[in-house]
């Protein structure tokens, strides 16, 4: 079936974009420090081969992954990118994650490459000298060390030491032609990046993106914010993330329009960049905008030129109400998935808006509200939102190395089971009703109840845990455990924190704990986690 992407890769985007829009600016980036850089297509390219040729040197191929565990850079794009140009694929780290996390998706990967931070070496290298004052904090509880055949260090810079077993990526890179040295055979259906995505089990599944949904992403981006080659998009979301990645990032790269990269979103300054970088087209979270709202009013913030902004699910009638006029904005409502791609249900780029619906189909797409036998509701009635599209194009490839779960989501008929729970309008508008069963949303991170469970579980005074999302003012949920305590067992919160700390991602950690006797229970004995609150 031929598609907008036809059998397009990123190589053959980046040569177009280095000639056609060489001396137009893609790229500006201000860090967590205020430093700022900016690129122009024809030298970003240039960096991207310089990269890609350090990585043949290195023996990387077609279909190999290499890890990024990066916080938002420049050199988080031009990784990816590089290895996109060579066939291989980038398999980005969340940045929040602890050692066993990230072995999980090494060992599930068979990646022995990473490209990461300086004040990540102790994740990889054991014995690390004392006294060291690292640019962001390295967790204290690093118990264990992952075996990294090639750990390449990015953003040095003079006062973090490079350890023993690492090598200077930044300085290898430079020493490269930025005249790509050899290309192989690319389709639109090749692998370009890996994205692992928290599921309803207890260990997240990576979400296999190709070429094709790279490249689908950015022309369905274009549609929806209707952005154009003069726009600037500014975004704060983590490079390691899918909102970044198809929704920010390939929209500017098809339309050859400019990013303004943030690296660290700051409520106090946000406002204030996107004024000072003449951004048209924005995305937010519900915690941006909340947090946003408490921040002084400024005489001159309605002075921008702010025409589009991106946003995921619904805050309150009030919230949104006061928000858009206070900054003088019209917020985009739109719901999607990794598994999605792009945001499948969007409100439209311009005319009608049916706040608090998450829009209706977008183009590419056709969505439906089913029940647990997969037929079709009728109008208003609650059901399962699926989504009809085309695997390695407008959905996803499949989970990395998981045939039956991916047949078991992806479904022969071409419709993705999200899990997730909606209804529609007779006008085909649609409305979210509820996450999956077992998902805690929180500052716009998905969380696995399964997973922190696991966690708590391992600890050897607590007998059983249960993990649920409670109501949480500013970050959406704030994630609450009931622990009952192993016979002749008492438990300390503070004492069951500090034990999570070093197993899992701090946003993972349960900020509320109730220590219980016992939890509700189903006929068949299972925690009813509905009951709990």
């Amino acid at each position: 079936m031929s598609t907008i992407v036809g059998n397009d890769n990123l190589r053959n985007l980046w040569e177009r974009l280095g000639t056609d829009r060489a001396d137009h600016v893609f790229m500006e980036f201000q860090d967590r420090e205020g430093r700022r850089q900016a690129f122009t297509y024809a030298e970003f390219d240039r960096c991207i081969n310089r990269t890609a040729n350090y990585f043949l040197s290195l023996g990387v191929k077609k279909g190999d992954n290499v890890a990024i565990q990066l916080y938002n850079s420049p050199e988080s794009v031009s990784t990816a990118m590089a290895l996109a140009k060579i066939g291989a694929v980038a398999v980005p780290i969340n940045m929040a994650h602890m050692v066993d996390e990230c072995a999980f998706v090494y060992e599930k990967c068979g990646i022995d490459m990473v490209v990461a931070e300086p004040d990540c070496q102790p994740f990889y290298i054991a014995d690390v000298p004392e006294g060291i004052e690292w640019r962001i904090p390295v967790p204290a509880r690093i118990e264990e060390t992952y075996p990294m055949k090639h750990v390449l260090i990015s953003h040095l810079r003079g006062g973090e030491p490079l350890l023993d077993g690492a090598v200077d990526f930044d300085a290898e890179v430079a020493k490269c032609s930025d005249v790509l040295e050899a290309s192989c055979e690319l389709s639109a259906l090749d692998a370009a990046m890996i994205i692992f995505t928290s599921g309803t089990t207890s260990r997240p599944k990576g979400v296999e993106l190709t070429h094709g949904n790279m490249l689908f992403g950015g022309y369905f981006g274009i549609w929806q914010c209707a952005l154009t080659p003069d726009d600037r998009l500014l975004t704060t979301m983590p490079a390691f993330h899918s909102n970044f990645q198809t929704a920010a990032l390939m929209p500017v790269l098809v339309a050859g329009a400019t990013l303004v990269f943030i690296e660290k979103y700051s409520a106090r300054r946000y406002w204030k960049q996107v004024r000072e970088y003449r951004a048209t087209s924005l995305q937010l979270t519900a915690m941006i905008a909340r947090t946003m709202m408490v921040q002084p009013v400024d005489e001159g913030e309605r002075d921008h030129r702010v025409r589009s902004i991106q946003y995921y699910l619904a805050i309150t009638d009030e919230e949104k109400d006061a928000f858009e006029k206070r900054f003088g904005v019209r917020l985009m409502n739109c719901y999607g998935s990794t598994e999605s791609v792009c945001w499948v249900l969007t409100d439209l780029p311009f005319g009608e808006r049916r706040w608090p619906s998450v829009g209706r189909a977008g183009l590419g797409y056709r969505v439906d509200v089913v029940d647990d036998e997969g037929r079709a509701v009728e109008t208003g009635c609650v059901g399962e939102i699926v989504v009809h599209g085309m695997p390695g194009i407008t959905l996803m490839k499949g989970y990395y190395d998981e045939p039956e779960i991916t047949a078991e989501t992806l479904g022969s008929d071409g419709w993705l089971h999200t899990g997730d729970k909606g209804y529609r309008d007779e006008e085909g508008w649609f409305y979210f009703v509820d996450r999956k069963s077992n998902m805690i949303k929180r500052s716009g991170e998905n969380i696995s109840a399964s997973e922190v469970e696991g966690v708590l579980a391992s600890h050897p005074d607590i007998a059983e845990a249960a993990v649920i999302g409670v109501p949480d003012p500013v970050r959406d949920q704030a994630v609450k455990a009931f622990l009952i305590p192993e016979a002749g067992c008492s438990l300390d919160p503070d004492e069951v924190t500090l034990y999570c700390k070093g197993r899992l991602a701090g946003f993972k950690i349960p900020s509320i704990i109730e220590v219980v006797d016992d939890l509700p229970r189903t006929s068949v004995g299972k925690i009813a986690k509905k009951l709990l609150s």
